[in-house]
């Protein structure tokens, strides 16, 4: 009866190791769904564009413009922003970031809505929207820096700290 008991403990045991895993995998699915939804694999495109952006204006300081010159360096850029940025490098660890902070259902409604008319309308505007909060937030911000400035210097003359140029 001993060996039984066992035999079924050990069924049980790997039986709820098999759901795991595949809860886990289902999870990571989920996770992966949502990520090109939010079409996350563009996310570096930028870091792309002020490369290439660098490039260029260093290359207009040059002498006989070359275009080949250019391109040839651009390339060389993008290849090592793909070894270190690329969708492959970053998807582990973005699927590992979304698994951990939304369970599988959470992904399963950002999913839904996502693909929604006005989940699509978010991702559409998003950037834009984020951008020019980022210019609301920084024009606000600017009319504050004179102030603490101020109150900067005025600590570090109380602290009898040396001024700053």
């Amino acid at each position: 009866m001993l060996r039984f008991t066992q035999l079924c403990t050990a069924v049980l045991l790997s039986a709820s190791a098999s759901l795991a895993m595949a809860d886990a995998a289902s999870h990571a699915a989920d996770a992966e769904r949502f990520l090109k939804l939010a079409h996350a694999d563009k996310l570096t495109v930028p870091v792309y564009g002020q490369v290439q952006q660098m490039f260029a204006q260093r290359f207009a300081e040059a002498p006989n413009g070359k275009k080949a010159v250019l391109e040839s360096y651009q390339a060389k850029a993008n290849a090592a922003l793909d070894k270190a940025v690329g969708w492959d490098k970053l998807k582990p660890d973005m699927v590992k970031l979304y698994t951990s902070n939304f369970n599988e259902q959470e992904l399963k409604d950002l999913i839904a809505f996502y693909e929604s008319p006005l989940g699509q309308k978010v991702l559409q505007k998003m950037p834009t929207l984020t951008a020019q909060s980022a210019q609301i937030t920084q024009s606000k911000l600017e009319t504050a820096v004179p102030e603490v400035n101020k109150l900067l210097a005025d600590m570090s003359s109380e602290l009898g700290l040396p001024k700053q140029p």
